[in-house]
């Protein structure tokens, strides 16, 4: 049955599906908005045998190691950089840990000779037919595709076309965060020392990779904001105006960010829809389930990629058995992670001094940091994960 299919997004779960799908036979076209894959971001991490396992089965499992951050500890400062808390690197990186352009890069190279990738396009317009989805695009001709994924993060347009506006499923979680790179002026080994105010977080953070350079990240609580995405001076204003008059490294922070030709900023929201599926169109990754930051959403969107492809391809291209399959294979797994994403602003930016000072005198605690490390891994755990590429080694390529 449907064997083209069109994906929204070269992210990372586009990408991903893109490799499974073309694997079982299918013809992935990806378009993507941007010029060529992202570089950048901050780190992303893999957590748990499930997560694992499905990078395994891709074959890159070795190469991500290979290029592996070594996860980032974290160190909690006063204003004179005196220590309140520190963190070890496998709190925040889990099993695995990579730049998230890294991981954009590699999955692109997988995926790429099976796809056809579209950059400088995105998709105008969705009609789904008796025999497809007539899609329109920006440049590009009109085509028809038998399937339609929305793999485009939590500010999806395949949503947005085929499941109506943003706002009636996007949560925001009460903070906003941000990340730019700056010279490492304090002189960091690899690792990130942050430096909070009630309701404030700013970090400066280095890497093996390149000691002369650090990364920003900036985290801050506000109602919603009404701001263009793609202005990116009215973004360093609203940031600079979180931030103006902390001490520390602060005023170096908010000079480098005048001179930053990338910004990555966004709220901590929470994607929830009753389906990720509308007849012949679908979505995968943050754009069903997201959650910005702390709810697994590069895991979830790797395993629900290959969730699937995998299904797509044992209902021989059928959406009307597979996206079914598909979502309840992993809805509830889904919605667990992403809980994570409901804590992180309160976890990372207690709103006063008192949770300040608890957060810094709790996991101060060994007990209670193994405990919470061992909840992340159960959290990541599919309860089953079918072995999809062992079920259809009879496709072609597998």
């Amino acid at each position: 049955m449907g064997k083209t299919v069109l994906i929204s997004g070269a992210s990372i779960a586009g990408p991903a599906l893109a490799y499974w799908l073309a694997r079982y036979g299918f013809e992935p076209t990806v378009v993507e908005l941007a010029p060529a894959i992202r570089a950048g971001g901050r780190a992303v991490d893999f957590r748990g045998e499930t997560h694992l396992t499905v990078l395994d089965r891709m074959g890159v499992l070795d190469e991500l190691r290979r290029i592996s951050t070594g996860g980032h500890p974290i160190t909690f400062v006063d204003q004179k950089n005196r220590q309140l808390l520190h963190l070890p690197a496998e709190f925040a990186g889990g099993a695995v840990e990579v730049e998230r352009g890294d991981l954009a890069h590699l999955l692109y190279e997988h995926s790429h000779p099976g796809a056809d990738y579209r950059f400088g396009d995105s998709i105008t317009g969705l009609s789904e037919t008796a025999t497809g989805v007539h899609v329109t695009f920006r440049h590009a001709a009109p085509r028809e595709f038998d399937l339609v994924i929305g793999a485009d993060g939590l500010h999806s347009n395949v949503r947005r076309l085929a499941f109506g506006p943003q706002e009636r499923y996007v949560t925001h979680l009460g903070y906003y965060a941000a990340t730019w790179q700056l010279p490492n002026h304090p002189g960091l080994a690899h690792g990130s020392v942050g430096y909070n105010a009630p309701g404030r977080l700013a970090s400066i953070g280095a890497g093996r990779r390149d000691p002369q350079t650090a990364g920003a990240f900036a985290l801050f609580a506000s109602p919603r904001l009404d701001y263009d995405r793609h202005d990116l001076d009215q973004q360093k204003a609203l940031i600079t105006q979180a931030f103006t008059g902390l001490g520390w490294e602060v005023p170096q922070m908010l000079e480098s960010l005048v001179a930053a030709q990338e910004l990555y900023f966004d709220s901590i929201s929470r994607a929830d829809l009753p389906s990720w599926s509308s007849g012949r169109i679908a979505l995968v990754g943050d754009a069903a389930c997201g959650a910005t930051i702390g709810g697994m959403g590069t895991g979830t969107g790797i395993v629900a990629a290959y969730v699937l492809a995998g299904e797509l391809a044992l209902a021989d291209g059928d959406h009307r058995a597979a996206y079914p399959a598909y979502e309840r294979r992993l809805r509830d797994y889904a919605r667990t992670c992403q809980r994570g994403g409901d804590r992180t602003g309160r976890f990372l930016a207690p709103k006063s001094r008192t949770g300040l000072r608890l957060r810094n005198t709790l996991l101060s605690r060994r007990a209670i940091l193994n405990w919470m490390l061992k909840e992340g891994e159960k959290v990541a755990e599919l309860a089953e994960l079918p072995d999809y590429p062992a079920r259809l080694g009879h496709r072609a390529g597998v």
